[in-house]
């Protein structure tokens, strides 16, 4: 493991004081393999409270690799789409982070990014229906939102932007909104404890070396000295989250949350965008580049929009974000550079 890694997980568990609900419990966990699923499943072995990870993947040698082997930590090789969890056992928290990332993957595989989205949540939530666990978390979006054309607008979780149905990126969102809406459904049906995490663009250390997402493309570039190269006009704004800060927003909706309720998980501190992001990082990182825009409409990025999150409904839970901007950029070019 990288060492800002290492840091990163000694300082979340220097600062979690919720201990008491989570000791001895065993957790569900899918996505292990992605940034938020694997930092999770690091913060709570470190936590050393006797927690138990059942861990479903598409690939067992990937999250062996990626994770090693613990012996609290039991990976499970399938499809989930068609896994049976009831076999799994029972678990007392939920946290389903599996979903695909990657913006381009949203245009060519639509129907895949739709289907993949619902189908396993609707398998998770069948199993949780069963199993009954002491809570439910779903990991969303603020992409949600959709499109809010108003700067200043700020968006509690009762706010909602207009996403166009017909268009093939929409194919995200809107199985996002999808899903969130089969959580209620589950919890005012089946009374199944459920929650939605809304979470901004979180990053950390680490990131898939083939991120591509905005801030870790920028971060890449100011620290190997390159060029940042803007698609769009870089209009957009909204603030970001750093990896360790969502793993404690997780385990406080957990176990505080309410039921059938949604929570925006973000720094507000930080929004910015992502030309302000841009050129933030020439002119505090490295001002040997340049910032260069050179339009290019096919990688199917989001419509223009602002996301201004309210975080008050989390910060009600006793959650407060470490990292500021500053130190997210530090932190994750110390994870590329070293």
């Amino acid at each position: 493991m990288h060492r800002q890694q290492l840091q990163d997980i000694q300082e979340f568990v220097s600062d979690f004081a919720d201990r008491k609900p989570l000791r001895g419990a065993t957790f569900l966990i899918t996505g292990a393999t992605g940034l938020i699923g694997s930092s999770l499943i690091r913060c709570l072995t470190a936590l050393n409270l006797d927690i138990r990870i059942i861990a479903p993947v598409r690939n067992m040698e990937k999250a062996c690799g990626m994770l090693g082997r613990h012996g609290d930590v039991r990976f499970v090789e399938g499809e989930l789409e068609g896994m049976d969890y009831a076999s799994l056992g029972r678990a007392d928290y939920v946290v389903h982070c599996a979903a695909p990332t990657a913006s381009r993957y949203f245009v060519d595989h639509p129907v895949e990014t739709f289907r993949s989205i619902t189908d396993i949540t609707v398998r998770l939530l069948d199993y949780a229906r069963d199993v009954r666990p002491k809570g439910f978390v779903y990991l969303s979006s603020l992409e949600v939102y959709g499109e809010i054309r108003d700067p200043e607008a700020v968006l509690t979780e009762d706010c909602q932007g207009y996403l166009n149905p017909t268009r093939v990126r929409s194919s995200y969102p809107m199985a996002k909104r999808a899903a969130e809406n089969l959580c209620c459904l589950y919890a005012s049906q089946y009374g199944v404890r459920t929650m939605i995490a809304r979470l901004t663009q979180t990053t950390g250390a680490g990131i898939a070396p083939d991120d591509n997402r905005i801030i870790a493309s920028f971060a890449r570039s100011a620290a190997h000295g390159r060029d940042i190269v803007l698609h769009t006009e870089g209009r957009s704004a909204r603030p970001y989250c750093y990896v360790t800060d969502a793993v404690s927003a997780l385990l406080a909706i957990a176990v505080h949350g309410e039921t059938g309720t949604a929570y925006n998980v973000a720094n507000p501190d930080t929004y910015i965008s992502a030309r302000g992001m841009a050129e933030w990082l020439r002119d505090n990182v490295n001002p040997g580049i340049a910032v260069r825009v050179e339009p290019d409409e096919g990688r199917g990025y989001a419509p223009e929009t602002f996301h201004r999150l309210d975080t008050g409904r989390l910060a009600s839970l006793g959650w407060r974000p470490r990292y500021g901007l500053d130190e997210i950029f530090q932190r994750l070019i110390n994870y590329m550079t070293k």
